[in-house]
């Protein structure tokens, strides 16, 4: 689905978001996308979108409102990881006598 000026709809999902999305994406992020903003009235090929970044888990971590390009918004199938399989990051030993 398009609109008008024929810029690509953006649908809820997960997408992975680099450069081709937008500059301001030097490091890839990944993120689920809540809705597009379409009372915003961005410039022609851009748009507003409304999602959550994620982490390597695929659990939300921070909500935010992003501007890019619908063409370089590359769709990802993310399969949940459970709870229990997740590794908990070592925590440091503690020092006799400290």
């Amino acid at each position: 689905m398009t609109r008008e000026d024929g810029t690509p709809r953006v649908s809820p999902g997960v997408y992975l978001l680099d450069r081709a999305a937008s500059p301001q994406f030097a490091s890839p992020i990944l993120v689920r996308v809540i809705r597009e903003l379409p009372d915003r009235h961005p410039p022609y090929a851009w748009t507003w979108v409304d999602c959550y970044q994620l982490d390597r888990h695929g659990d939300a971590t921070e909500k935010r409102q992003l501007f890019v390009m619908p063409q370089g918004m590359r769709p990802v199938r993310l399969a949940p990881v459970p709870y229990a399989t997740r590794r908990r990051p070592s925590l440091p030993a503690a020092r006799a006598g400290g």
